[in-house]
């Protein structure tokens, strides 16, 4: 009998090959199958007219075929093309790679649908790789809702419904934790229906109770967790003697820029936390650019002067690697002589000893890294503080082992995620809160402007013009690849459009979450040291990442994004002394979209647009990429979600924090 503890490769179906296919994405068990949620359902909406098409990066049309399909070979590539007319007498071409089968199986004068990415302009319109649909077979599919999965090479979204099916014929679905009082009081689905219908949707309508009852659980279970901590941390003696010291105050004179009033009164805070009866638990929440990396810095560096160790982690190896490279250059440039260690998943065996050497027996100052940082090997002397930033990428449990590796040292959290107040005293319960509102006097604030896909060349010409005259621009896309599932601009594609675009004394890098830790170093390197103008990447450059000298941030299907990640995008420019500017392309043209991105095009300000999102978002609109950046929650969202946070808040103050015996797999305390 099957079991939800089970490996993959015991339901029916599912081979080694598939098993280690669902294994890359993180899929071991049963139960991590079942809580392997789609992240998005496609629908399939009327059929456009081709004129109507005209401005849309990706389409559904009917037409008719107006000729059998021809191939042709370019080098190893076979290229079909095909035209069609639609009923209003408009023609488009559509281009497939690799599929020569096509001339057979497409008939002349027959009607079809083809759902694509659109490009061009005119007569010269194009589809390429279209999916193809008969009529009928379109119009039952625009009857359904079609989940979208997270998916690896190989893995497709058939192979994870057919063992979701199989699992769920076989009567295992995730146990019940929420006691039938609390469900009723709270209108909640039972977790059979809801996981059923979350993989399996019958309607929109009966998707979202279904989504509602699995994101209650996730902030439910989050916020238990949050306040257990709370209960076993908060009032944990101080045992550690940190107090101010005059060679901090010396180094805070030393630098070429003032504090802001700001900074000065967070750190304040964080000298009376670390001199206080009992540890520190506080979070600093700071818009980007507000300077909170310097007072982290500042904090580490007294607590190395009184003889103790301090740690930074990093949500990844990216950003841990910056700051082990500014810290390790504020140190050598003030003469400050710590000895600074960095520790990522990445480095080799050898490189990993030398590292876990060094922190055992307090032969470093501060140690910069990932999760590595809590890996069992990893034991720390003398540790007394421990910072995370953008903790919320880490989850409780993870911030939790990384103090347990001292005997309970202070905690620090730094995040620049715009939360609106009330929301984060719910999510950082167990934490005193600082606020960071000011930003350095030097910078100007960055212009922006919202366009459509029409506007892309003047704004390649305007990066161009900013590269000659030596400054640097990030190009963001939603994906890396181009994929079947999701329709949006990609790195790999981009890169070389833009390649064409520019002359070749600009020169393009790439940076996205799938390269190898070393490739990422060496693209930051260049980007660094302006021996890369443009770089082409994902949202991986999304937190922390600080080029002076980049001015331009030009990010594709803004629409995709929550106005929270957008901000923190478009903070990665305006961290220098010259004027910056952020370009927001729209695909959409649609009404609802240009309204949304008007509030990050008329203010600057990360809380007031947070509270602004939080207003635009109904408790029903979840159709869509993921919005809020903004937590690891398997589903849940910040801000759209606001209103079931505050109920789970609600019922985790009537329960308590005692009743953890049944956890739950489905939210940031489970990484």
């Amino acid at each position: 009998m099957l079991e939800r503890t089970d490996a993959v490769i015991r339901i029916r179906g599912v081979g080694e090959k598939t098993a280690a296919l669902m294994n890359r994405a993180g899929i071991f068990t049963v139960l991590d199958l079942l809580c392997y949620y789609p992240r998005d359902y496609e629908t399939f909406g009327e059929p456009l007219p081709l004129s109507a098409a005209r401005y849309r990066d990706s389409a559904s049309v009917t037409g008719v075929l107006m000729a059998p399909p021809a191939t042709r070979h370019v080098r190893n590539l076979k290229i079909t093309e095909a035209h069609i007319r639609d009923e209003e007498g408009g023609t488009l071409t559509l281009v497939w790679f690799n599929m020569p089968y096509l001339s057979k199986s497409l008939k002349p004068g027959a009607s079809y649908v083809f759902r694509g990415r659109l490009a061009g302009d005119g007569a010269f319109r194009k589809m390429q790789q279209p999916k193809i649909y008969r009529i009928d077979e379109y119009r039952k599919l625009q009857e359904t809702l079609q989940p979208v999965y997270p998916l690896t090479a190989g893995l497709t979204r058939k192979t994870l419904q057919d063992a979701v099916k199989n699992a769920m014929a076989e009567g295992v679905f995730p146990e019940e934790t929420l006691d039938a009082r609390l469900r009723r009081d709270y209108d909640l689905e039972g977790i059979e229906e809801a996981v059923r219908e979350i993989h399996f949707p019958r309607s929109r309508e009966s998707l979202i109770p279904a989504r509602r009852r699995l994101v209650f659980e996730e902030f439910y279970r989050f916020i238990l967790d949050v306040r257990h901590m709370k209960e076993t941390v908060s009032l944990e003696p101080n045992s550690f003697g940190i107090r101010p010291m005059r060679e901090t105050d010396a180094l805070i004179e030393a630098l070429p820029y003032r504090l802001t009033g700001a900074q000065r009164r967070t750190l304040e805070e964080i000298r009376q936390d670390l001199q206080s009866p009992h540890v520190m638990n506080r979070l600093v929440q700071g818009d980007v650019g507000s300077g909170k990396t310097i007072v982290a810095f500042l904090a580490m560096y007294e607590t190395a002067l009184c003889g103790y160790m301090g740690v930074l982690m990093a949500p990844t190896e990216v950003l841990a690697l910056q700051h082990y490279r500014n810290f390790t250059d504020l140190s050598e440039q003030y003469g400050l002589g710590l000895k600074i260690v960095l520790l990522t998943g990445s480095m080799t065996a050898k490189e990993r000893r030398e590292a876990y050497e060094l922190v055992r027996t307090h032969r470093c100052d501060i140690a910069v890294g990932t999760h590595a940082l809590i890996q069992e090997d990893v034991h720390f002397e003398d540790l007394a503080l421990v910072i995370t930033d953008e903790q919320h990428r880490f989850g409780v449990n993870r911030r939790k082992a990384l103090t347990e590796k001292g005997r309970t040292p202070h905690v620090l959290v730094m995040s620049a995620t715009p939360i609106p107040r009330t929301l984060a005293m719910i999510l950082y319960g167990d934490l005193n809160i600082s606020v960071m509102d000011e930003l350095p006097k030097n910078r100007l604030p960055i212009k922006n402007c919202v366009v459509d896909i029409e506007y892309r060349q003047k704004a390649y010409a305007f990066i161009r013009k900013q590269a000659e005259a030596g400054h640097q621009a990030y190009v963001i896309c939603p994906m890396v690849e181009a994929s079947d599932a999701f329709e949006g601009e990609n790195v790999t594609d981009y890169a070389e459009t833009l390649s064409r675009a520019l002359p070749d004394s600009i020169r393009i890098g790439i940076l996205h979450g799938k390269m190898k830790n070393e490739e990422k170093e060496a693209v930051m390197a260049a980007f660094s040291r302006n021996e890369i103008q443009v770089l082409v990447a994902t949202t991986v450059i999304e937190v922390g990442i600080d080029v002076p000298n980049a001015t331009v941030i030009l990010i594709e299907n803004a629409e995709r994004f929550g106005l929270a990640q957008l901000h923190q995008l478009r903070g990665r420019v305006g961290r220098g002394k010259d004027q910056s500017y952020c370009i927001l392309v729209d695909t959409t043209r649609s009404e609802e979209s240009r309204k949304r991105l008007e509030i990050l095009n008329t203010s600057n300000d990360g809380f007031h647009i947070a509270s602004e999102d939080l207003k635009l978002r109904g408790p029903g609109d979840f159709f869509g990429i993921r919005q809020s950046g903004a937590l690891a929650f398997r589903l849940g969202d910040l801000y759209k979600d606001a209103a079931i946070l505050k109920q789970a808040e609600e019922a985790a103050g009537r329960t308590g924090s005692g009743d953890l015996s049944h956890p739950v797999r489905t939210g940031p305390a489970a990484l």
